[in-house]
């Protein structure tokens, strides 16, 4: 009995150094993993004017794209090139700085795309770029709707345009809907909100809401939608004024996700598509995983979160997409085509093609520029 101790203790001890040793590579390899990556993307998709064609075409401006050069943006803040420059700059001048479906859309998945043309409008500022976007959130901000994000991934598509506009406007109002339109959806759409403070996580939207199950029995907390909120704070309070009436309620459910989340990594440092029920159409995912990192690693940087609890679930994550997930020659394996919860986009695997390639890049070069600051000591 003494002898079979013994042995326990000794394998914990083993498994206990195992997991501490894990570590952040240097910066400069994640820079290149990053780089990498998206080198592959810009190569097979040079013509950032194409339309995509899956099933019917839709206009390089959609938000799969508007995603993925939030993505660029980021890259390109840590690593100046001119190529990420004209890449974006060339797209967002090709559609007019303006959005699918038109100019006075209440769709946020049309007007995501203005989260860059914001980006590129603040490294050269001249009115035309931001003409369409300011008549756009100046018809949100002055109508009295605020139930347009029925479904939790418009809280990321739309959200940060309206606080980039209201630091850029110096105008509270952009603040305020901005939050109206999220306490709606967190707390009236589909009848009591789509948030379940309870366990810290949303359904997608209404279809998903109690008494919807998950075979296990559980709630369905779909991962990427959870991850698009959980962008969102990064996004918003990167930029809202330190004195901003709600920044105090989006950070407290910021870390209530945050403790949610870090319980259902999986072992291999992934989670999976369905966050409470594994078994269901459960394996590595991508998409989620980066988006979890990307806050994760702002909340360590700021603070937020505590560096001792949350850095080595970043690591696991960050090296488990590094090495598992990006091909030698950057294609992103493991990335969910879109949708709205587990089943959608199956079979998920290394050489699985999504629908859209250019979304689940977005999510990994945010989550790798966030990484890159986070390690500052290398």
């Amino acid at each position: 009995m003494r002898h079979s101790f013994c042995l326990l203790l000794f394998a914990s001890l083993f498994l206990s150094l195992t997991v501490t040793a894990e570590q952040l590579p240097a910066k400069k390899d994640v820079l290149t993993t990053m780089v990498k990556a998206n080198d592959y993307f810009m190569a097979k998709y040079a013509d950032y004017t194409a339309p995509s064609f899956v099933g019917r075409s839709r206009p390089s401006n959609i938000w799969t794209r508007g995603v993925y050069y939030e993505g660029l943006m980021a890259l390109h803040q840590i690593s100046p090139n001119e190529r990420y420059y004209d890449y974006a700059l060339g797209w967002a001048e090709f559609h007019n700085w303006g959005f699918r479906d038109g100019n006075r859309t209440r769709n946020a998945d049309n007007y995501c795309a203005a989260q860059t043309y914001i980006d590129l409008y603040n490294l050269c500022p001249e009115p035309y770029k931001l003409k369409n976007t300011r008549i756009n959130m100046q018809m949100l901000i002055n109508t009295p709707q605020n139930g347009d994000w029925t479904w939790i991934d418009a809280i990321q598509m739309g959200m940060p345009v309206l606080v980039k506009m209201g630091v850029l406007e110096n105008d509270s109002r952009y603040f305020e809907k901005a939050w109206q339109m999220y306490a709606h959806s967190r707390n009236v759409q589909g009848g009591n909100g789509l948030w379940n403070p309870v366990d810290g996580l949303w359904w997608r939207d209404a279809d998903f809401c109690p008494p919807y199950k998950e075979p296990n029995g559980e709630d369905c907390y779909w991962s990427r939608g959870n991850g698009w909120v959980y962008a969102t704070y990064v996004r918003i309070l990167d930029l809202l004024p330190a004195k901003e009436a709600h920044r105090k309620a989006y950070i407290k459910d910021f870390k209530a996700m945050s403790a949610a989340l870090k319980k259902v990594q999986r072992e291999d440092g992934f989670w999976n598509v369905s966050l409470h029920d594994p078994n269901h159409f459960g394996g590595k995912e991508t998409t989620g995983t980066a988006l979890f990192v990307y806050g994760m690693a702002w909340g360590v940087r700021h603070g937020l979160l505590p560096e001792k609890e949350y850095l080595p679930v970043i690591t696991k994550a960050w090296n488990a997409m590094a090495t598992q997930a990006v091909h030698d020659n950057g294609f992103l394996g493991f990335v969910q085509g879109t949708g709205k919860e587990p089943k959608d986009g199956q079979p998920v695997t290394y050489d699985s093609m999504p629908d859209f390639e250019d979304y689940g890049l977005g999510c990994f070069l945010l989550a790798g520029t966030e990484v890159y600051k986070l390690d500052a000591t290398k």
